[in-house]
C-alpha cells in the first residue's frame, strides 16, 4: 500500500524513481486522513508487515517499561536475550546487497576488515501517546509547508505530515515531532583519530520544545520559535565554559535561527550566525558540519529535496546495548568507527531523500542522501558528497524506544569521515552521566544572553 496521496500514487508505483513535488501543496482530503486509522499506523507508516514476515505488521509499539525498570536510570534492553540472525562482513554483503543501504555499503567497503553488521530481528517498537497520535489526526488535514518549503503552518504537536505530498514534507516529519516539552541531559563526545585515541568532550544540555507545549494550539502560536536550547561545554579545559544558546525557529525564510555564544576566554556573549549550514559543529574539532547534528537539523533552503523511493533495508534501530551503563567508553570506541559488537542493525521500510544543491548557492556538501525511518520519520543514516560528488561523509543514528515517556528517537549518533579515518561520535551517557529527561523546573526566562553569560561563569 502506497504511503503518499492518491495525487501520487501512481509515481510511487514507479520506485525508486520517485520525484514528488517541492512545493507547497494543500493538506490531504479527510477521506485520505482516515488512513492513520486503518491501513496506515498514526504516524502515517504502513501498518502491514512485508510479504515474507521479516519486517513485522506494527501493533502499537513498546508502551510499556520492562520489569525492573525506574524512571531516570539506564533504559533496560527489551530484547536482551535475542541473538543475531546473521553477521554481514565485506566478504559476505553481496548476498544481501538489495538491502544494504549505501551508507553501511560504503563503511563495508571502507573498513571490511573491522566493520560489521550484527542484524537482529525485526520489532516496530515505536509508541507515542495517544494525544499525539490525536495531533497527527487533525495536522493531516490541516498542515501546510510554508515559504516554498522554509516554514509549517496549521500543525503542531505531533508530525506535521503524516501523510505527506512532498520533499519538503518528508523533510519537516524529520525535523518536527513529539518529544518531551521540557528535556535536559549530560552527555560525551568523541573525535578518534584513525589510530583510536581520543579526548572526551563533556556537556551539558536542556531544551524547552515550544512545539510540543500543551499550552499551545497551534503552529501559529509559537511566535515562530519552536525550541530554545542551551548548550554548556565542562570538559575538556581548554573549552570549558563555552555555552550556546540557540531559538530555533519555525520559518527559517522570513527568520532564520537566532544563536548567541558566551566565551569564557573574552567574558563576553556574541551573537552566533556561523551556528547554522556547513559551518563547522560545535566541538567537533571540524569533523562534521553545524547542521549534520541529528542526521539533519538546517534550513532547507539551500537544496532541492526529492522524495527517490521507499526500501527495505538493514538499520540501527532498538540500541538500547549501545546505551549501557554496563559499557565504558573505550569498550564503544574503536579506530575508524565505533566498535559494532555493541551496534543492532534490523530490517525496516525507509523512504530516501535526497538533497541536491542549488546551483545558485553554496555548501561543502553537493549532495546528501537521507534514509528515514518509516515508522518515525527519523533520519537514521546518510551519505554526504563533496563538491566533486564524491562520498564524504556517512552518518549513523542509534535510535530506541523511550518507553517510559513513550517517545522514538536517538540520543546517540557517529558521522565518519573516509578522507582522514577520524569519526565523531555524540550523545554517550554510559558512565558518569546522570540520566535524566525530565525537567520540569526549566523556565522560558532561562534562555536569553545574560543567562548563559551565568552559565559560563
Amino acid at each position: 500500500m502506497a504511503l503518499f496521496s492518491s495525487r501520487v500514487v501512481a509515481a510511487i508505483a514507479a520506485l525508486p524513481a520517485l520525484a514528488l513535488a517541492t512545493t507547497a501543496i494543500a493538506a490531504v482530503p479527510a477521506e485520505m486522513a482516515k488512513r492513520l486509522d486503518q491501513d496506515l499506523t498514526p504516524l502515517g507508516s504502513e501498518r502491514a508487515g512485508n510479504a515474507d514476515g521479516s519486517i513485522p505488521a506494527w501493533t502499537g509499539g513498546i508502551k510499556t517499561p520492562p520489569a525492573g525498570f525506574q524512571k531516570g536510570t539506564h533504559h533496560i534492553n527489551p530484547y536482551a536475550g535475542e541473538q543475531p540472525l546473521f553477521t554481514i562482513t565485506r566478504e559476505n554483503m553481496g548476498q544481501y546487497a538489495d538491502r544494504i543501504a549505501g551508507p553501511q555499503k560504503a563503511l563495508l567497503e571502507k573498513y571490511g576488515d573491522t566493520f560489521k553488521m550484527n542484524v537482529y530481528k525485526s520489532h516496530r517498537s515505536c509508541a507515542q501517546p495517544e494525544f499525539v497520535y490525536e495531533a497527527n489526526r487533525k495536522n493531516a488535514l490541516t498542515g501546510t509547508i510554508a515559504d516554498a518549503g522554509n516554514g509549517v503552518d496549521n500543525a503542531f504537536m505531533g508530525k506535521p505530515f503524516p501523510i505527506p505530498n512532498s520533499g519538503y514534507e518528508v523533510l519537516w516529519n524529520h525535523f518536527l515531532g513529539f518529544a518531551n516539552h521540557k528535556i535536559q541531559r549530560q552527555f560525551a563526545a568523541v573525535i578518534p583519530t584513525a589510530s583510536g585515541s581520543y579526548t572526551k568532550y563533556s556537556a551539558q544540555d536542556d531544551a524547552i520544545v515550544r512545539w510540543n507545549d500543551p499550552k499551545f494550539k497551534t503552529a501559529s502560536d509559537l511566535d515562530n520559535i519552536f525550541a530554545l536550547y542551551i548548550l554548556h561545554t565542562l570538559e575538556p579545559t581548554r573549552v570549558a565554559g563555552n555555552v550556546i544558546l540557540v531559538h530555533e525557529t519555525l520559518n527559517r525564510l522570513s527568520d532564520p535561527r537566532k544563536a548567541w555564544q558566551y566565551s569564557p576566554g573574552t567574558r563576553r556573549v556574541r551573537r552566533a550566525p556561523n551556528i547554522a549550514y556547513d559551518n563547522p559543529g560545535t566541538n567537533s574539532d571540524g569533523a562534521t558540519t553545524s547542521d549534520s547534528f541529528g542526521g539533519y537539523n538546517g534550513a532547507p533552503d539551500r537544496y532541492t529535496w526529492t522524495v527517490k523511493g521507499r526500501q527495505e533495508a538493514y538499520i540501527p534501530y532498538n540500541n538500547y546495548d549501545l546505551y549501557s551503563n554496563n559499557l565504558s567508553y573505550e569498550e564503544i570506541i574503536n579506530p575508524r568507527h565505533i566498535n559494532t559488537d555493541y551496534v543492532r542493525y534490523e530490517q525496516h521500510r525507509v523512504w530516501q531523500l535526497e538533497a541536491n544543491l542549488k546551483p545558485s548557492t553554496r555548501h561543502v556538501y553537493s549532495r546528501r542522501v537521507f534514509y528515514q525511518d518509516e515508522d518515525t520519520w527519523g533520519i537514521v543514516s546518510s551519505e554526504l558528497y563533496d563538491a566533486r560528488g564524491e562520498l564524504w561523509r556517512v552518518q549513523e543514528q542509534y535510535p530506541i524506544v523511550f518507553y517510559d515517556v513513550p517517545v522514538c528517537g536517538s540520543s546517540m549518533g557517529g558521522a565518519y569521515d573516509f578522507t582522514n579515518g577520524r569519526y565523531v561520535l555524540v550523545g554517550m551517557i554510559n558512565e558518569e552521566e546522570p540520566i535524566n529527561f525530565y525537567a520540569s523546573e526549566l523556565n522560558e526566562d532561562r534562555y536569553t544572553p545574560q543567562t548563559i553569560r551565568t552559565i559560563g561563569r
